[in-house]
């Protein structure tokens, strides 16, 4: 059962959260970059997924880390939120969720400092795609919900019902 179904910012957070559930999968295929060695050559386009998996062949290790921040942490944090407002988490695992949304954000990070350093290599071009934006909103629309959630759910004293009964 969700927590106290009357409570809009409840409701918005739990909704949001849920969505995603859908758009997380699908930033992880839209090209967060266009790169390109020359500027007469057309760029190549690079989602996380085919960027984790040119990674995987030359360092496993990084491939294994970039993977964590930008798969397992936002998804986990994701399922863990749901969990929690649809009540089969108690509120209590809210400052994990914090954790997992900085992983998260880490990665968010990585990819731009990537942009930065090849800019200013200056051999090939670096373009910035729709998918690093939509990347970045839902990394912001998680710690979003989150905010909410700990407001709404976080503030309730042990023993105490998490919100006022509805009148």
């Amino acid at each position: 059962m969700i927590h106290s179904p009357a409570d809009p910012w409840l409701r918005a957070a739990t909704a949001a959260n849920l969505a995603l559930l859908v758009l997380f999968p699908l930033s992880w295929t839209a090209p967060i970059l266009r790169a390109g060695l020359l500027p007469w050559f057309g760029l190549s386009e690079v989602s996380i997924l085919s960027g984790l998996g040119a990674l995987w062949d030359d360092a496993p290790a990084l491939a294994a880390l970039v993977a964590l921040l930008a798969l397992v942490a936002p998804i986990t944090k994701t399922l863990a939120l749901a969990a929690i407002h649809l009540g089969h988490l108690g509120p209590r695992a809210l400052p994990v969720l914090s954790v997992l949304g900085k992983l998260a954000m880490a990665d968010v990070f990585l990819v731009a400092l990537y942009v930065v350093i090849a800019r200013g290599v200056g051999v090939g071009r670096v373009e910035v795609a729709w998918g690093l934006w939509l990347f970045t909103a839902c990394v912001v629309l998680s710690f979003a919900c989150a905010l909410v959630t700990d407001w709404r759910l976080g503030r309730a004293a042990p023993g105490q019902p998490l919100l006022p009964p509805d009148r």
